[in-house]
């Protein structure tokens, strides 16, 4: 069955990105692109420091783009540019950079800003970094490598790939942004996924109207699965519940040692996903032996833009949520357990280690309703795949997966009047797994290349829920 992607629509921000502190240097007066920075980058370089803030990009047009010029110095500084990026073709990489209006002030505003001469308003080797813009969903982060022309829609350029080490050089940011629900992307999997979230008041959900977070996004879903067999019509299988999330994507770069000893590296850099996770599941049936069922129910996609100083960074976020469930066909359950903690997943880089996995978790988990009967063994998960990448390039993927595991065992106990009864044991775990993988594509931080992934390794707890013994049906 297809079904279209609904876009959650909703203006202002709230939650799934990330925060820090700090300002920027502009590029010498001289040598600056001539669509100017605007007053904001004019404020940071007269700041003079290198702590760059880090938080949320206006959204829209509103989003600056950045340009680095190399300076008489030798060295490229960014400042915020009131050019934009008019269009992008992926398979040429040639780009057109349109300049703003000469009066780009509303009437009653005051005196208008002086736009861009006839000459080219990018010149061969500037950087640009600019959020989603049409041909780049992704966001664009170029080296202008030959300009071709003008045309009636701008300056007609040819580029290259480049790195976030040529626009932030030496300077250092470091920050968490929570991305705004209302901005993500869902795409329902299965039929029935009810999509809550949560901006300024909340948003209600549910039969008793309880209110998610704010900064929460929130599905909820149910599905049949295959029943054993042999299992009667009252045991018939399902798996229910929902999951709610507010990620933030962490990010920093430290380029304070950028360059040093002829490296182009910075000193260090990292690139991560947190955040608080909530979920409630409802198993009950006879699950099926046949094979083990991995149930995608809703993919989630958002690109969030961080302003990091002058520099626009756009972050791409992906999320698979699934069901999975594993059983033997033989036992029978009717549990509810509730799940929640958080998670910090990402890759660290340092000039002597390389990138470094970066994995933790804090979760715990609570039944609140508990049946077994008949001996075997099941386990339910509800996880979410992530991956974070910048500009386009995946950087990390990762596999967050809380569960139960039931297992029951029975013994076979006969009486001297010829009638038998099943008494044995029974235990329910709590757990979670965490996996993935760091990829090449952080070179984007101006790092050296990784020759392969970087395994996150496995993160794995577990431990008691609860445990019983007595009679079991056979």
């Amino acid at each position: 069955m297809r079904h279209a992607t609904r876009r959650l629509l909703v203006p202002a921000l709230t939650a799934l990105a990330l925060a820090a502190s700090g300002c920027s240097a502009g590029p010498d007066s001289s040598d600056r692109p001539e669509a100017g920075p605007t007053p904001a980058a004019t404020a940071a370089a007269g700041d003079a420091t290198d702590r760059l803030d880090v938080e949320a990009a206006p959204r829209g047009e509103a989003t600056p783009t950045a340009v680095a010029r190399r300076t008489t110095k030798g060295t490229t500084e960014a400042a915020e540019s009131t050019l934009k990026v008019a269009s992008y073709d992926k398979r040429t990489r040639r780009a057109v950079i349109a300049a703003p209006p000469r009066d780009t002030n509303p009437p009653g505003s005051g005196s208008p800003t002086a736009g861009p001469t006839a000459a080219a308003p990018v010149k061969t080797g500037d950087v640009i970094a600019s959020a989603p813009a049409p041909g780049a969903p992704d966001g664009l982060l170029a080296e202008v490598t030959e300009v071709l022309g003008t045309t009636d829609r701008g300056t007609e350029v040819r580029t290259a790939p480049t790195t976030l080490s040529t626009l932030l050089a030496d300077d250092k940011a470091d920050g968490q942004v929570p991305v705004d629900p209302s901005t993500v992307d869902v795409e329902p999997l299965v039929e029935g996924v009810k999509v809550s979230w949560a901006r300024t008041g909340g948003a209600t959900f549910g039969p008793s109207g309880s209110k998610l977070p704010l900064g929460s996004l929130r599905l909820d879903v149910g599905a049949a699965l295959a029943t054993a067999e042999d299992a009667p019509v009252s045991a018939a299988a399902s798996l229910s519940g929902f999951v709610q999330l507010a990620p933030q994507v962490e990010f920093s770069y430290d380029g304070s040692a950028n360059g040093q000893s002829g490296r182009p590296a910075p000193g260090s850099a990292f690139l991560g996903m947190t955040g608080d996770w909530t979920a409630q599941w409802a198993l009950k049936g006879r699950a099926s032996a046949k094979a083990t069922q991995r149930i995608p129910f809703a993919k989630l996609h958002a690109d969030p833009v961080i302003q990091v100083g002058p520099v626009p960074v756009v972050v791409n976020l992906d999320l698979t949520c699934y069901l999975q469930v594993e059983a033997d066909g033989r036992i029978t359950l009717d549990v509810r357990q509730d799940v929640q903690g958080d998670f910090r997943v990402g890759g660290a880089y340092a000039p002597r280690d390389g990138w470094t996995p970066v994995s933790t978790s804090d979760v715990e988990s609570t039944p609140v309703r508990t049946t077994v009967t008949a001996a075997g063994r099941a386990k339910a998960t509800l996880g979410a795949e992530a991956s974070v990448g910048l500009y386009g390039m995946v950087g990390l993927t990762a596999d967050f997966a809380p569960y139960l595991r039931a297992e029951a065992e029975a013994r076979a106990d006969a009486a001297t009047d010829g009638t038998a009864s099943l008494t044995g044991t029974w235990a329910l775990h709590g757990g979670f797994d965490l996996s993935g993988n760091l990829q090449l594509q952080l070179a984007i931080f101006g790092t050296p290349i990784l020759q392969h992934r970087i395994p996150l390794g496995s993160l794995h707890r577990e431990w008691p829920l609860a445990s019983g013994k007595g009679v079991l049906a056979a």
